[in-house]
């Protein structure tokens, strides 16, 4: 579960949640889940797959107001060998203020992530990036 109690610094102008907070809370609740789907989730377990995301689809259906606690729920659809399909509603109790569909790419499976830029180096992006 990913979940936020709204905190002052986490508002817009209008005091609600501001809506790039909720949006990146959609991105890492149905990334955090779709890489462990099938996994174990307790502290130390790795990720059965290493995601980036490749589409985020967000659509705004309420606003979360100071103090509000924010809630992921989750559902994966699928994960294959080069795609991850998700949807999540972010919810403030059984209020459903944000609905947030994903896709992802696989850039690994059964192993911790590893950076790696294109010429075998760690860490350093490929040349021209």
């Amino acid at each position: 579960m990913v979940g936020l109690r709204i905190a002052e610094g986490h508002t817009n102008a209008r005091g609600t949640a501001h809506g790039g907070l909720l949006v990146t809370m959609a991105d890492i609740a149905l990334g955090y889940n779709a890489s462990f789907a099938g996994t174990d989730k307790r502290a130390g377990a790795m990720p059965s797959a290493a995601l980036t995301t490749a589409n985020l689809s967000v659509d705004f259906a309420g606003s979360a107001a100071l103090g509000d606690w924010v809630e992921a729920r989750v559902d994966i659809q699928r994960v294959g060998g080069r795609l991850a399909f998700a949807n999540a509603y972010l919810s403030v109790g059984s209020r459903r203020i944000v609905r947030a569909s994903a896709v992802f790419a696989v850039t690994a499976t059964d192993a911790p992530a590893k950076s790696k830029s294109s010429t075998g180096g760690t860490n350093e992006p490929a040349s021209g990036a």
